[in-house]
């Protein structure tokens, strides 16, 4: 099989489909800041922000971008993959 520039293609290897990951990130990180912020009490505030609230979010959304990585690296059956063709290079391909 040929590429449109006319290299050929070796084989196919497997990659999560990273696009995709996007909603699970969000639905992770705001389970960890539920499960982190449980116990504190309910509050409202008028559009101030909250320095300790905004540092929790962020750490949070540090830790499921970890777990995230961590399980796509080492366990990437669990998330929905792609083909991508890998190319191996021709007599063109080689600088002279």
């Amino acid at each position: 099989m040929t590429s449109t520039n006319g290299s050929r293609v070796g084989g196919f290897r497997k990659e999560v489909e990273q696009e995709r990951l996007g909603p699970t990130l969000a639905i992770a990180a705001s389970l960890v800041l539920g499960i982190r912020t449980a116990k504190w009490p309910a509050t409202h505030s008028e559009g101030l922000s909250n320095a300790e609230w905004d540092k929790e979010i962020e750490h949070s959304v540090r830790i499921a971008r970890t777990v995230l990585s961590h399980l796509t690296t080492r366990h990437p059956e669990l998330f929905r993959s792609r083909e991508v063709p890998w190319y191996v290079a021709t007599d063109g391909d080689v600088p002279r």
